[in-house]
């Protein structure tokens, strides 16, 4: 594990996971522009380089020696623990159970849940050590949400991750921890850049959202900067859907 520090001064101090995809990259940018230290967290330190982060920490976030060390590194470069948490970390699989070798299952676990609760772990760690409040939010998706076909061990993962954050803001509310999720429908990243590629693929993608179109990293980014800020001090436990109303509401077929 490696980190650099730039200086900066704020309210808070951020840690970013996932820093370097969509939505890690936009958030980074909203953070910082409400005042916030960020530190960005990526397994490849090379690919961080070019965040304007003030702290760029290279950590394997999917094992638990990994997510300590992120954490410490983030004490170390930027005066203390991270009181906001951002898991951005995550990957899919479009595929049929019957389809989907034990490896790849196995994967998608291993980078959506098993990182979720080893880095909430360790950010739960930092702030009962240091004595302070918090706020994370962590990255669910749509599918964990509704039945979307040939989605079963990405909706698995993502699934657990909900009911950890509902879990973990249960038994940390006493000490001031605040812990929510997002779960955004199809967003304009890197990760759907290929499926998006073909007009006539991002048309029916954008038809299956009430609201239409697909969405913006910024947009999905802005609910979860919210969700850190004091604007949602009363919220806890909760799974917010960035979806467009893709899985509460029928869309209008013209």
């Amino acid at each position: 594990m490696t980190s650099t520090t730039t200086s900066s001064s704020s309210s808070h101090i951020a840690l970013i996971t996932g820093a370097r995809g969509g939505i890690g990259r936009a958030l980074l940018a909203q953070l910082r522009a409400a005042g916030h230290r960020v530190a960005a967290v990526g397994r490849d330190g090379a690919t961080l380089a070019d965040l304007e982060a003030d702290a760029h920490i290279c950590a394997d976030t999917t094992t638990p020696e990994g997510a300590a060390a992120a954490i410490s590194a983030c004490s170390e470069h930027l005066g203390g623990p991270p009181t906001l948490l951002a898991h951005c970390v995550g990957s899919t699989l479009i595929a049929p159970l019957h389809r989907s070798s034990p490896a790849q299952i196995r994967e998608v676990l291993r980078v959506n849940l098993d990182s979720a609760l080893f880095m909430l772990q360790a950010w739960v760690e930092g702030l009962r050590s240091a004595g302070q409040p918090g706020a994370a939010v962590l990255a669910s998706s749509v599918v964990a949400r509704i039945g979307v076909a040939n989605h079963e061990a990405i909706a698995a993962a993502k699934g657990g991750i909900e009911a950890l954050a509902r879990s973990a803001a249960a038994t940390y509310a006493p000490l001031g921890l605040r812990i929510n999720a997002v779960a955004p429908g199809m967003t304009e990243t890197p990760l759907t850049a290929g499926m998006l590629r073909a007009d006539a693929m991002r048309e029916g993608a954008g038809k299956q959202y009430p609201l239409g179109g697909v969405q913006t990293a910024e947009q999905v980014a802005q609910t979860m900067a919210w969700l850190l800020s004091d604007g949602a001090s009363r919220i806890t436990g909760q799974v917010i859907a960035v979806d467009g109303g893709f899985t509460s509401v029928r869309p209008l077929v013209r």
